[in-house]
Protein backbone atom coordinates (compact mmCIF):
# COMPACT_ATOMS: atom_id res chain seq x y z
CA UNK A 1 0.00 0.00 0.00
CA UNK A 2 2.01 2.96 -1.24
CA UNK A 3 -0.64 5.60 -0.79
CA UNK A 4 -4.00 5.94 0.84
CA UNK A 5 -6.35 8.86 0.26
CA UNK A 6 -10.05 9.46 0.46
CA UNK A 7 -11.73 10.32 -2.81
CA UNK A 8 -12.99 13.90 -3.24
CA UNK A 9 -16.43 12.77 -4.37
CA UNK A 10 -17.02 10.25 -1.57
CA UNK A 11 -20.64 10.48 -0.44
CA UNK A 12 -19.82 10.68 3.25
CA UNK A 13 -16.04 10.95 3.59
CA UNK A 14 -14.28 14.14 2.61
CA UNK A 15 -10.84 14.33 1.02
CA UNK A 16 -9.16 15.98 4.02
CA UNK A 17 -6.89 13.98 6.30
CA UNK A 18 -6.81 14.69 10.02
CA UNK A 19 -3.96 13.53 12.21
CA UNK A 20 -4.81 11.99 15.54
CA UNK A 21 -1.95 14.05 16.95
CA UNK A 22 -3.41 17.52 17.43
CA UNK A 23 -1.41 20.78 17.70
CA UNK A 24 -0.94 20.53 21.46
CA UNK A 25 0.38 16.99 21.21
CA UNK A 26 2.76 18.00 18.45
CA UNK A 27 4.21 20.78 20.61
CA UNK A 28 4.83 18.31 23.44
CA UNK A 29 6.49 15.73 21.23
CA UNK A 30 10.00 17.18 21.03
CA UNK A 31 10.04 18.19 24.68
CA UNK A 32 9.19 14.71 25.89
CA UNK A 33 10.87 12.46 23.33
CA UNK A 34 14.33 13.16 24.70
CA UNK A 35 13.18 12.22 28.20
CA UNK A 36 11.62 8.98 26.94
CA UNK A 37 14.78 7.99 25.04
CA UNK A 38 16.87 8.81 28.09
CA UNK A 39 14.64 6.68 30.36
CA UNK A 40 14.84 3.80 27.89
CA UNK A 41 18.64 3.97 27.91
CA UNK A 42 18.81 4.76 24.20
CA UNK A 43 20.83 7.95 24.75
CA UNK A 44 22.99 9.45 27.49
CA UNK A 45 22.60 12.83 29.17
CA UNK A 46 25.53 14.12 27.09
CA UNK A 47 23.94 12.87 23.86
CA UNK A 48 20.64 14.47 24.84
CA UNK A 49 22.36 17.83 25.15
CA UNK A 50 24.12 17.38 21.80
CA UNK A 51 20.88 16.51 20.05
CA UNK A 52 19.08 19.49 21.53
CA UNK A 53 21.89 21.82 20.47
CA UNK A 54 21.63 20.62 16.87
CA UNK A 55 17.84 20.83 17.04
CA UNK A 56 18.07 24.47 18.11
CA UNK A 57 20.80 25.42 15.63
CA UNK A 58 19.17 23.77 12.61
CA UNK A 59 15.57 24.47 13.57
CA UNK A 60 14.56 20.85 13.07
CA UNK A 61 12.53 18.36 15.12
CA UNK A 62 14.26 16.45 17.89
CA UNK A 63 13.91 13.11 16.09
CA UNK A 64 15.47 14.41 12.90
CA UNK A 65 18.39 15.89 14.85
CA UNK A 66 18.95 12.55 16.61
CA UNK A 67 18.93 10.72 13.28
CA UNK A 68 21.38 13.15 11.70
CA UNK A 69 23.77 12.53 14.57
CA UNK A 70 23.17 8.77 14.17
CA UNK A 71 22.55 8.43 17.90
CA UNK A 72 19.24 6.55 17.60
CA UNK A 73 17.56 4.34 15.04
CA UNK A 74 14.19 4.81 13.37
CA UNK A 75 12.88 1.95 15.51
CA UNK A 76 14.05 3.73 18.68
CA UNK A 77 12.17 6.86 17.66
CA UNK A 78 9.02 4.93 16.76
CA UNK A 79 8.95 3.16 20.11
CA UNK A 80 9.55 6.44 21.92
CA UNK A 81 6.61 8.00 20.11
CA UNK A 82 4.46 4.99 20.90
CA UNK A 83 5.26 5.26 24.59
CA UNK A 84 4.91 9.03 24.61
CA UNK A 85 1.40 8.93 23.21
CA UNK A 86 0.37 5.59 24.77
CA UNK A 87 0.07 4.31 21.20
CA UNK A 88 0.61 0.57 20.64
CA UNK A 89 2.94 -0.45 17.82
CA UNK A 90 5.26 -3.34 17.09
CA UNK A 91 8.86 -3.71 16.06
CA UNK A 92 9.95 -5.53 12.94
CA UNK A 93 11.52 -8.91 13.72
CA UNK A 94 9.82 -8.99 17.14
CA UNK A 95 6.35 -9.60 15.71
CA UNK A 96 5.81 -11.61 12.56
CA UNK A 97 2.93 -9.70 11.02
CA UNK A 98 3.01 -9.07 7.30
CA UNK A 99 5.14 -6.04 6.43
CA UNK A 100 2.11 -4.59 4.65
CA UNK A 101 0.47 -4.06 8.04
CA UNK A 102 1.91 -0.57 8.17
CA UNK A 103 -0.42 0.64 10.91
CA UNK A 104 1.44 -1.78 13.21
CA UNK A 105 5.02 -1.20 12.07
CA UNK A 106 4.94 2.45 10.95
CA UNK A 107 2.21 4.13 13.03
CA UNK A 108 3.53 7.65 12.41
CA UNK A 109 4.09 7.37 8.64
CA UNK A 110 2.20 9.54 6.16
CA UNK A 111 0.16 6.56 4.96
CA UNK A 112 -0.99 5.69 8.46
CA UNK A 113 -1.78 9.36 9.12
CA UNK A 114 -4.14 9.05 6.13
CA UNK A 115 -5.65 5.93 7.67
CA UNK A 116 -6.26 7.83 10.88
CA UNK A 117 -7.98 10.49 8.80
CA UNK A 118 -10.34 7.85 7.45
CA UNK A 119 -10.86 6.54 10.99
CA UNK A 120 -11.67 10.02 12.30
CA UNK A 121 -14.28 10.60 9.66
CA UNK A 122 -15.82 7.17 10.17
CA UNK A 123 -16.05 7.83 13.90
CA UNK A 124 -17.87 11.10 13.24
CA UNK A 125 -20.14 9.96 10.46
CA UNK A 126 -20.82 6.28 10.97
CA UNK A 127 -19.80 4.87 14.33
CA UNK A 128 -22.26 7.07 16.20
CA UNK A 129 -25.81 6.59 17.47
CA UNK A 130 -25.30 2.88 18.04
CA UNK A 131 -23.67 1.95 14.71
CA UNK A 132 -20.92 -0.60 15.38
CA UNK A 133 -20.51 -2.64 12.19
CA UNK A 134 -19.01 -1.75 8.82
CA UNK A 135 -18.23 -3.88 5.76
CA UNK A 136 -15.07 -3.14 3.78
CA UNK A 137 -16.01 -3.92 0.18
CA UNK A 138 -14.68 -3.74 -3.37
CA UNK A 139 -15.47 -4.70 -6.94
CA UNK A 140 -12.36 -6.76 -7.74
CA UNK A 141 -10.39 -9.36 -5.75
CA UNK A 142 -7.13 -7.40 -5.96
CA UNK A 143 -8.47 -3.95 -5.05
CA UNK A 144 -6.87 -4.09 -1.59
CA UNK A 145 -9.91 -4.75 0.61
CA UNK A 146 -8.24 -7.17 3.04
CA UNK A 147 -5.18 -5.01 3.51
CA UNK A 148 -7.23 -1.89 4.16
CA UNK A 149 -9.50 -3.76 6.58
CA UNK A 150 -6.52 -5.07 8.55
CA UNK A 151 -4.84 -1.68 8.81
CA UNK A 152 -8.08 0.07 9.74
CA UNK A 153 -8.67 -2.49 12.47
CA UNK A 154 -5.26 -1.71 13.94
CA UNK A 155 -5.80 2.08 13.99
CA UNK A 156 -9.21 1.68 15.63
CA UNK A 157 -7.63 -0.53 18.29
CA UNK A 158 -4.85 2.02 18.76
CA UNK A 159 -7.58 4.52 19.63
CA UNK A 160 -8.60 2.28 22.53
CA UNK A 161 -11.78 0.99 20.90
CA UNK A 162 -12.64 -2.66 21.46
CA UNK A 163 -12.18 -3.69 17.85
CA UNK A 164 -13.00 -6.93 16.07
CA UNK A 165 -11.90 -7.78 12.54
CA UNK A 166 -14.04 -10.50 10.97
CA UNK A 167 -12.74 -12.30 7.90
CA UNK A 168 -15.96 -12.74 5.97
CA UNK A 169 -14.17 -13.90 2.85
CA UNK A 170 -14.82 -17.62 3.17
CA UNK A 171 -13.50 -18.24 -0.36
CA UNK A 172 -10.00 -16.75 -0.25
CA UNK A 173 -9.39 -15.69 3.37
CA UNK A 174 -6.23 -13.80 4.24
CA UNK A 175 -6.55 -12.14 7.64
CA UNK A 176 -5.06 -15.10 9.55
CA UNK A 177 -2.05 -14.86 7.23
CA UNK A 178 -1.69 -11.08 7.64
CA UNK A 179 -1.67 -11.46 11.43
CA UNK A 180 0.44 -14.64 11.35
CA UNK A 181 -2.13 -16.93 12.93
CA UNK A 182 -2.44 -20.61 12.19
CA UNK A 183 -5.39 -21.64 10.05
CA UNK A 184 -8.16 -23.10 12.17
CA UNK A 185 -11.76 -22.62 13.16
CA UNK A 186 -13.50 -19.35 12.52
CA UNK A 187 -16.61 -17.71 11.09
CA UNK A 188 -17.52 -20.65 8.86
CA UNK A 189 -17.46 -23.00 11.84
CA UNK A 190 -19.57 -20.62 13.94
CA UNK A 191 -22.18 -20.29 11.19
CA UNK A 192 -22.28 -24.05 10.65
CA UNK A 193 -22.93 -24.55 14.37
CA UNK A 194 -19.84 -26.60 15.06
CA UNK A 195 -18.33 -24.10 17.50
CA UNK A 196 -19.09 -20.87 19.34
CA UNK A 197 -17.56 -17.41 19.62
CA UNK A 198 -15.04 -18.56 22.21
CA UNK A 199 -12.53 -18.97 19.37
CA UNK A 200 -12.03 -15.23 18.89
CA UNK A 201 -8.29 -14.58 18.62
CA UNK A 202 -6.92 -11.60 20.60
CA UNK A 203 -3.99 -9.91 18.84
CA UNK A 204 -1.64 -9.68 21.81
CA UNK A 205 0.42 -6.77 20.47
CA UNK A 206 -2.74 -4.64 20.45
CA UNK A 207 -4.75 -4.90 23.65
CA UNK A 208 -8.05 -3.89 22.09
CA UNK A 209 -7.87 -5.86 18.83
CA UNK A 210 -9.33 -9.32 18.16
CA UNK A 211 -9.75 -11.37 15.01
CA UNK A 212 -12.45 -13.80 13.95
CA UNK A 213 -10.78 -15.65 11.06
CA UNK A 214 -12.70 -17.20 8.18
CA UNK A 215 -12.21 -20.70 9.57
CA UNK A 216 -12.62 -24.05 7.85
CA UNK A 217 -12.82 -24.31 4.08
CA UNK A 218 -16.42 -24.88 3.02
CA UNK A 219 -18.11 -25.72 -0.25
CA UNK A 220 -21.15 -23.51 0.37
CA UNK A 221 -19.91 -20.10 1.59
CA UNK A 222 -22.83 -18.14 0.14
CA UNK A 223 -25.34 -20.46 1.82
CA UNK A 224 -23.59 -20.12 5.18
CA UNK A 225 -23.46 -16.34 4.95
CA UNK A 226 -27.15 -16.21 3.97
CA UNK A 227 -28.36 -18.20 6.98
CA UNK A 228 -30.36 -16.44 9.68
CA UNK A 229 -27.61 -17.35 12.10
CA UNK A 230 -25.36 -14.70 10.60
CA UNK A 231 -27.59 -11.96 12.00
CA UNK A 232 -27.55 -13.59 15.43
CA UNK A 233 -23.77 -13.83 15.37
CA UNK A 234 -23.52 -10.18 14.35
CA UNK A 235 -25.77 -9.12 17.23
CA UNK A 236 -23.78 -11.18 19.73
CA UNK A 237 -20.54 -9.57 18.56
CA UNK A 238 -22.04 -6.08 18.88
CA UNK A 239 -22.57 -6.74 22.58
CA UNK A 240 -18.86 -7.38 23.07
CA UNK A 241 -17.14 -4.85 20.78
CA UNK A 242 -17.24 -1.14 19.96
CA UNK A 243 -16.09 -1.51 16.35
CA UNK A 244 -16.62 -4.51 14.07
CA UNK A 245 -15.06 -4.49 10.60
CA UNK A 246 -15.97 -7.15 8.05
CA UNK A 247 -13.45 -8.10 5.38
CA UNK A 248 -15.48 -9.31 2.40
CA UNK A 249 -15.01 -11.13 -0.92
CA UNK A 250 -15.01 -9.06 -4.08
CA UNK A 251 -18.34 -8.37 -5.75
CA UNK A 252 -17.06 -9.67 -9.09
CA UNK A 253 -16.39 -13.10 -7.60
CA UNK A 254 -19.14 -13.61 -5.01
CA UNK A 255 -22.53 -12.28 -3.97
CA UNK A 256 -21.66 -12.94 -0.32
CA UNK A 257 -20.49 -9.36 0.01
CA UNK A 258 -24.02 -8.03 -0.49
CA UNK A 259 -25.37 -10.13 2.38
CA UNK A 260 -22.54 -9.23 4.74
CA UNK A 261 -22.86 -5.54 3.94
CA UNK A 262 -26.63 -5.66 4.48
CA UNK A 263 -26.11 -7.13 7.96
CA UNK A 264 -23.43 -4.55 8.71
CA UNK A 265 -25.73 -1.76 7.56
CA UNK A 266 -22.90 0.28 6.05
CA UNK A 267 -20.11 -0.22 3.54
CA UNK A 268 -16.79 1.47 2.90
CA UNK A 269 -15.90 0.96 -0.77
CA UNK A 270 -12.26 0.37 -1.70
CA UNK A 271 -11.24 1.69 -5.11
CA UNK A 272 -7.92 0.87 -6.71
CA UNK A 273 -6.45 3.65 -8.80
CA UNK A 274 -6.46 2.95 -12.55
CA UNK A 275 -8.01 -0.44 -11.89
CA UNK A 276 -11.57 -0.22 -10.58
CA UNK A 277 -13.98 0.28 -13.49
CA UNK A 278 -16.69 2.93 -13.28
CA UNK A 279 -19.40 0.76 -14.84
CA UNK A 280 -18.74 -2.15 -12.47
CA UNK A 281 -18.59 0.23 -9.50
CA UNK A 282 -21.91 1.79 -10.46
CA UNK A 283 -23.58 -1.62 -10.72
CA UNK A 284 -22.12 -2.69 -7.37
CA UNK A 285 -23.24 0.51 -5.64
CA UNK A 286 -26.75 0.06 -7.00
CA UNK A 287 -27.01 -3.46 -5.63
CA UNK A 288 -25.68 -2.43 -2.23
CA UNK A 289 -28.35 0.25 -1.95
CA UNK A 290 -31.08 -2.11 -3.13
CA UNK A 291 -30.15 -4.38 -0.20
CA UNK A 292 -30.54 -1.46 2.19
CA UNK A 293 -26.81 -0.87 2.72
CA UNK A 294 -25.65 2.68 3.24
CA UNK A 295 -22.47 3.53 1.31
CA UNK A 296 -20.58 5.42 3.98
CA UNK A 297 -17.76 6.47 1.69
CA UNK A 298 -14.93 5.31 -0.51
CA UNK A 299 -11.17 5.04 -0.16
CA UNK A 300 -8.76 5.23 -3.08
CA UNK A 301 -5.65 3.07 -2.83
CA UNK A 302 -2.58 3.00 -5.07
CA UNK A 303 -0.11 0.11 -5.15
Amino acid sequence: MDDLTTTPDSPSISSSVESILGPAATLRRDANMGRVLLEQGKITVEQLATIRNLQKEAGIPFGEAARRLEMVSETDLQLALSRQFVYPSVVKDQDDFRSTLKAAYQPFSAEVEALRGVRTQLMRRWFVNGCKTLAIVSVNPDDGTSLLAANLAVVFAQLGKRTLLVDGNLRTPSQHTIFNLAAGEGLADVLSGSTGLKLLSPIESFIDLSLLPAGSTVSNPEELISREGFGAVNEALCERFDIILYDTPAFSSAADVLTIAAHAGGALVVLRKDHTGIAALTAFSKQLRQRGTEIVGSVLVKF
